[in-house]
């Protein structure tokens, strides 16, 4: 019988599959089941629009009337869309009783951005610029925080 087959020694506990990936699953445990311990990308993306959005609209809101704030994943693109770029937001405004809804979209931004403080200024430029729109003045006048340097592409 040829023993060339098989491991020498004693069998050790392996840190790594079959496949050299490693260990699989959640870095961290979650302490009630059922729950993620870690915020997904999803839920970072909308308390940082809240944030900025609730500032703004809070400063603004005797000018704005009701508006609608959203963030979707990405924007339906017809098939005959034949533009370069994809949009980072949409704006329609309200007519009679229809509130007027910005909608941000957060796969284009965070495809834009690769740091958090690249993502905070892009939503917030972003933001600015659709409320500077809405009221009628320049952005600069929106939000101190504005920089007309940060305009996305």
């Amino acid at each position: 019988m040829d023993n060339a087959s098989s491991p020498p020694g004693p069998r050790t506990r392996r840190n790594r599959d079959r496949r050299g990936r490693g260990m699989r699953g959640p870095a961290v445990l979650p302490r009630q089941p059922g729950v993620p311990e870690l915020r997904t990308a999803r839920e970072r993306f909308d308390d940082l629009a809240l944030g900025i959005v609730t500032a703004i609209d809070a400063r603004w809101q005797d000018r704005l009337g009701l508006v609608e704030y959203a963030v979707e994943d990405a924007p339906q693109i017809p098939d005959d869309w034949d533009s370069g770029t994809v949009p980072l937001s949409s704006l329609v405004r309200g007519t009679g009783a229809t509130p007027t809804r910005l909608v941000l979209f957060r796969r284009p931004i965070e495809h834009r951005c690769e740091t958090r403080t690249e993502l905070e200024a892009m939503v917030l430029t972003i933001v600015v610029e659709q409320v500077a729109e809405l009221l009628g003045i320049d952005a600069e006048q929106v939000d101190p925080r504005y920089d007309a340097g940060d305009q996305p592409d």
